[in-house]
């Protein structure tokens, strides 16, 4: 068993906690007790905020720290996805799994236990970015959760498709845990919808699709995947990821599609960091902030969480694979409260991703994040660097911090 002393809780509690890391669940929560020391088998966590371990339901392992090596030179989805197409060539096994693991174990450190990463799947990469993220994933199972998602390239319908939803379905065959693929960048996307859906069915596996990643209010793939997941009654459960068209239409229309969204069991991703960096650069007045009606979806009774999508890519010159920079960003950008962001990002983004909850109670998972701060919006805030991870009931990352002030310390702030 191992104790972590002296936590404190959102709710405000002083507690000590016990963790099974045979089991990796939690085995009690209570009053703090009174210790002059701390045991060796045990956590001294005074000044420390306990929470639950957040979980990243829309990645792109296979993509991250590829933005200095070929920009985005546009700023906008279609420069990104030229950049991608270029660096292409670079691009090796090793490579991938190197870049996807640094990536990977810095969302660890940051306090993230579970991944849903995407994985490109097409006639130019084979399943070589699929193979390199199942290797990924099998090398740190012991440390933390892994979902691979073979998205699979455009078109996808059709004759002309045919060689793409093939390699769609043998990369489900060869591992990867879920269906995937981007309606709205298809030739047809009514038809990409169907045949990603087929194949979900087919392997008995979820279905997470790129919804709409666009500020074009004609967009309409979230209803229609609504629709669809509903008449086939498919139950191994969906996630729409942008949906940035949602947060442009007219709000009789919005909440229409949020209660069918809601009826049919989708979970909608927001990506705040990607999105408010891609979108709008057509409409340089009023820019709309490129995120999804997360409000009236919320209102709805729908699942809506948030995820960091890149790291450092054509897609994002930017982000740290820190769920809290994510949940931040929702305060200020998607007018949401601490608690529903830190939400988006920690039982949300597992329940989008078929994962249990977790909260600080006797039989959760305890995959747990320790961080120095008062408060949960302290938390949000300032992103303080010194953590400890704990997944599956076990210490998996620590990261400490000294400051000093060599010319004295500075005083009060002013």
């Amino acid at each position: 068993m191992i104790t972590l002393r002296r936590a404190r809780t959102i709710a405000g509690d002083l507690v000590d906690v016990v963790l099974d890391p045979r089991t990796g669940v939690i085995v009690s929560v209570g009053p703090a007790a009174r210790a002059e020391t701390v045991p060796a088998a045990e956590h001294d966590l005074t000044g420390y905020l306990l929470l639950p371990a957040p979980a990243e339901p829309h990645a792109h392992l296979d993509k991250a720290l590829l933005g200095e090596r070929h920009p985005n030179v546009t700023g906008d989805l279609a420069g990104a996805i030229d950049a991608m197409i270029a660096v292409l060539p670079t691009i090796t096994h090793d490579d991938l799994v190197t870049r996807a693991r640094t990536a990977a174990l810095t969302a660890l450190a940051n306090g993230t236990t579970a991944i849903r990463t995407h994985a490109d799947v097409g006639e130019l990469t084979g399943l070589r970015h699929v193979e390199a993220m199942i290797e990924v994933r099998e090398s740190l199972r012991h440390l933390m959760t892994i979902q691979v998602v073979a998205l699979t390239a455009s078109p996808v319908s059709g004759s002309q498709g045919a060689a793409n939803a093939d390699l769609l379905r043998a990369a489900l065959a060869a591992g990867a845990d879920v269906a995937g693929g981007c309606p709205h960048l298809d030739p047809d996307p009514l038809g990409c919808l169907r045949v990603c859906l087929a194949a979900a069915v087919h392997a008995g596996v979820p279905l997470d699709l790129h919804t709409d990643e666009n500020t074009d209010p004609r967009s309409h793939g979230l209803a229609d995947l609504a629709a669809a997941v509903a008449a086939e009654r498919f139950d191994r459960g969906v996630v729409a990821g942008h949906c940035v068209s949602l947060g442009v239409q007219p709000l009789a229309e919005v909440d229409r599609t949020a209660r069918a969204v809601a009826a049919a069991g989708v979970a909608v991703v927001t990506l705040p960091q990607t999105n408010l960096f891609l979108q709008g650069r057509d409409r340089p007045v009023a820019t709309p902030r490129g995120l999804t009606a997360v409000r009236a979806l919320l209102n709805a009774g729908a699942t809506v969480a948030a995820g960091g999508d890149n790291i450092r890519d054509p897609f994002n010159p930017m982000g740290r694979g820190d769920a809290l920079e994510t949940a931040s960003l929702l305060v200020v950008a998607g007018a949401l409260l601490p608690q529903e962001a830190f939400t988006a990002v920690t039982s949300a983004a597992r329940a989008a991703i078929g994962l249990p909850p977790v909260t600080v109670a006797p039989g959760s998972p305890a995959d747990l994040l320790a961080i120095r701060a008062a408060g949960l919006t302290e938390a949000l805030a300032v992103a303080p660097p010194e953590r400890m991870v704990f997944s599956r009931g076990r210490l998996v990352v620590a990261t400490s911090m000294r400051r000093t002030f060599p010319l004295g310390h500075p005083g009060p702030a002013v």
